[in-house]
């Protein structure tokens, strides 16, 4: 890749609660509810999941195909916890682990989906967001569990969904990815816009309740998608 990517982080990590959200505060901003160029031509779309178990945590970013949803680059870092546990402040916790397995990445995403909040977070900025604003990538939240916000039920059948409104303010689509199995909560996190991150989420699922690229990058973070050996260049 010509250029670094991801580029450093224009903050430190080592902050405080109450010095994260004035970060978040800061960043919002920046946050593009709209379409990036790269997604007219859309070829490689990352997963990220973060597992956290004994005081570490396990960052997993696969690399997919997007035709064919083929593990092309997969990269799992493990690193300590250096932030406690703050509802809203999930970022400060996994970020730094999920950088640094993106740092690893060979090849560069044209999207990436976050197991995670987007938008719909009471700042507007979840992880989804501020990875995509640190990253300059389009970026959808994808999580499988609601932060904020109301919304009716979704109809029972895949494809459906319904609005999720906070104070006035559409921030996500609840939307049913499989027949009558719980639906997941999707949010802009940068440079997309809703109607379009709704559409890709259902075209990555293959028959599960998640999108390949998060299903994928879960089973990586519980150390069930093993990683293969990289080439080593001769000396």
């Amino acid at each position: 890749m010509a250029d670094a990517w991801p580029p450093p982080a224009p903050h430190r990590w080592d902050v405080t609660p109450a010095e994260a959200r004035l970060i978040q505060e800061q960043l919002r901003a920046r946050v593009s509810r709209r379409n990036g160029p790269g997604l007219k031509r859309l070829r490689y779309v990352a997963g990220v999941d973060c597992a956290m178990r004994n005081g570490r945590a396990t960052a997993a970013v696969p690399v997919l195909d997007f035709e064919t949803m083929e593990v092309a680059d997969l990269a799992v870092v493990e690193a300590p916890i250096a932030f406690p546990y703050v509802p809203g402040l999930l970022t400060f916790r996994e970020c730094p682990a999920i950088l640094a397995a993106m740092a690893r990445l060979t090849v560069r995403p044209d999207l990436v989906m976050v197991d995670g909040q987007g938008i719909a977070h009471p700042r507007r900025i979840g992880i989804a967001a501020h990875l995509g604003v640190l990253t300059g990538t389009p970026t959808i939240g994808c999580a499988k569990s609601r932060l904020i916000g109301d919304h009716d039920e979704p109809h029972r059948a895949a494809g459906y969904y319904t609005d999720l409104v906070d104070a006035g303010e559409l921030i996500g689509g609840v939307l049913r990815t499989r027949s009558d199995v719980r639906p997941l909560y999707v949010s802009i996190g940068h440079r997309i816009d809703l109607p379009t991150a709704l559409n890709l989420v259902l075209e990555c699922c293959r028959g599960f309740r998640l999108p390949e690229p998060t299903r994928r990058a879960h089973q990586a973070a519980a150390g069930v998608l093993p990683v293969a050996p990289r080439p080593q260049r001769a000396r």
